[in-house]
């Protein structure tokens, strides 16, 4: 399974990795990408990711990274009938960062859509800004 890093300024890929699918390769693909964006960086660095990240242990192992993770809350209704929690809070949600991380993700997703629809090239999974 392939991932990539795309930041969101220009929405160029920064960062891949290949990984062996297994329920949890993309999570742990964005944490090991970030964590060295993170530490090239020099400081604490946001990451905007799609509602499938959005999972208790991801998000505290990003914060424990030193990433600020800007993660589309799923608050999804089940077949139950019960909203899902979301692991990210009013803390990242509050501030205008994280709406300008969600709008901009269809932007980096999108950055190549020509290509994974020819299968030349992985869809992004996450999108970083090292700003």
């Amino acid at each position: 399974m392939g991932h990539a890093t795309v930041e969101n300024r220009h929405g160029l890929a920064v960062d891949g990795r290949v990984t062996h699918a297994n329920g949890t390769a993309e999570r742990r693909g964005s944490e090991t990408m970030l964590k060295a964006r993170r530490k090239a960086a020099g400081h604490r660095i946001t990451a905007g990711e799609n509602k499938a990240y959005d999972t208790a242990d991801h998000v505290a192992n990003l914060r424990a990274i030193g990433v600020t993770p800007h993660v589309t809350q799923n608050q999804a209704v089940t077949k139950t009938g019960k909203t899902r929690n979301s692991a990210i809070d009013e803390r990242t949600t509050r501030h205008q960062g994280y709406g300008m991380s969600q709008s901009r993700e269809p932007w980096s997703s999108a950055s190549s859509a020509g290509a994974s629809s020819t299968g030349q090239c992985a869809r992004p999974n996450i999108a970083a800004s090292l700003g």
